[in-house]
């Protein structure tokens, strides 16, 4: 063997054991960042990289000075396609092993964590929005790269709008299986006979809504249902939709926006009427609207079916009587809404003095129903509207102060009844 091939040798070894010791960390740190994983470098392998890269060079002018031009570039061919695909090998490994320890835990953050942030994804962004939003939030430094990775590991197009609760020293990869899965939400539920300010207040308490773009968009923001189109008496109404707030529980993402609420509960609203209703109404002689004022003072006077039905009987009867001090529906509980919107509270025991009140929903004063809903009456009070008991002659009731109603015939009946449950003296 001629010296040349000797020292051409010596080239390929050096070129070799540098390739060994630089190229597989190399691609194995880039893989992993490509891949969305966090990668530190570290001080070792940063020497044995400059090391190898040094062996390289040194071999590669080692090959040059012991072999022909052609030659060279064949044998410099092959030594890195051989050392790279064995690099590769190593790097790909490695990364799998990275990523199944990822996907073994589960990614779970607080929403009460100190260091939890909360990241908005709005509705329709892609990739590069969303890759500046997280930029922004201090989550992320090179917006470019989490396009390249979210490109490579198929997550573009997979972003759920909507709230999502991050922190910062997170993966990539993990940032985006955040931002694929369900965002958060809150679960609220609405209970039966709850005014529009009561039901405001809870959510306000879930921190979702602000009463007073609660109140705009009652006010001033249009919805498309034929339910509101038939709502024809506004006088006296401050907020011409309370009432169809349907109760129920709803779960709304993190900021839904106050018309998106309102637009949600009066969806509710309409999904739960049927034509049946509203050719039942018209057989009453009543709009829709009648009804569910109607049934929202049957919700707030009974707690039972079947006390609601009685009291739907009774009020029916004195709304159709000729009489006009019986057409004064006398309903405590239209009292104690005016009170409730006026002074944020109820009063303990309705007075003389308290049925005297000027306002348009106070019936002991003015005959028929008064100007719109209570509060947002439930199915079982709205059916109760619809299909009063009809075997019934009761004309006046009170509540007996234990959860039940005591129904009487007669006006002197009426008043025994309060001087036996002590409402009079």
């Amino acid at each position: 063997m001629n010296k040349k091939l000797k020292v051409a040798l010596v080239g390929i070894l050096l070129v070799v054991i540098g390739a060994f010791l630089s190229i597989p960390k190399i691609v194995s740190f880039g893989g992993t960042l490509l891949s969305g994983y966090n990668a530190s470098y570290g001080v070792f392998n940063a020497i044995l990289t400059v090391v190898g890269i040094t062996l390289v060079i040194s071999g590669i002018f080692l090959i040059s000075a012991g072999l022909k031009k052609l030659t060279f570039v064949l044998a410099s061919i092959i030594v890195f396609v051989v050392i790279f695909s064995v690099g590769t090998i190593f790097s790909f490994l490695s990364i799998e092993a990275v990523s199944d320890d990822v996907e073994t835990a589960e990614i779970q953050i607080d929403a009460t964590d100190p260091n939890a942030i909360p990241v908005e994804i709005p509705m329709g962004s892609d990739t590069k929005a969303i890759a500046n939003i997280l930029k922004d939030g201090g989550l992320i430094t090179n917006p470019q790269v989490f396009k390249i990775v979210s490109k490579l590991n198929g997550f573009d197009g997979k972003y759920q709008a909507g709230t999502h609760i991050l922190k910062k020293d997170l993966e990539l990869n993990d940032i985006m299986k955040v931002l694929i899965s369900k965002p958060e939400s809150v679960k609220i539920t609405i209970p039966e006979g709850l005014t529009y300010k009561q039901i405001v207040k809870k959510f306000e308490d879930k921190g979702i809504a602000i009463e007073d773009k609660f109140d705009y968009a009652m006010k001033y923001e249009k919805y498309d249902f034929d339910f509101i189109k038939q709502i024809t008496n506004t006088n006296n109404r401050e907020f011409i939709l309370e009432g169809y707030l349907f109760p129920d529980t709803y779960e709304f993402a993190m900021n839904p926006g106050e018309k998106v609420i309102i637009n949600v509960m009066l969806r509710n609203f309409d999904s739960k009427l049927t034509k049946e209703h509203y050719k039942r109404a018209q057989e009453l002689g009543m709009s829709m609207d009648q009804i569910i004022t109607l049934a929202s003072i049957i919700e707030r006077e009974a707690n039972s079916s079947a006390d609601r039905r009685l009291v739907s009987a009774v009020f029916h009867k004195r709304l159709k009587s000729k009489e006009e001090y019986l057409r004064k529906l006398q309903s405590c509980a239209t009292l104690q809404y005016i009170f409730l919107n006026r002074e944020g509270k109820v009063h303990d025991q309705i007075t003389y003095e308290d049925t005297t009140v000027d306002d348009a929903y106070n019936t002991y004063l003015h005959p028929g129903l008064p100007p719109g809903p209570i509060c947002s009456p439930g199915m079982d009070s709205i059916n109760a509207a619809l299909y009063p008991d009809e075997d019934t002659d009761y004309m006046f009731f009170i509540a007996t102060g234990d959860g039940t109603t005591k129904f009487t015939k007669s006006y002197n009946e009426h008043l025994k009844a309060m001087k036996q449950y002590g409402l009079t003296k």
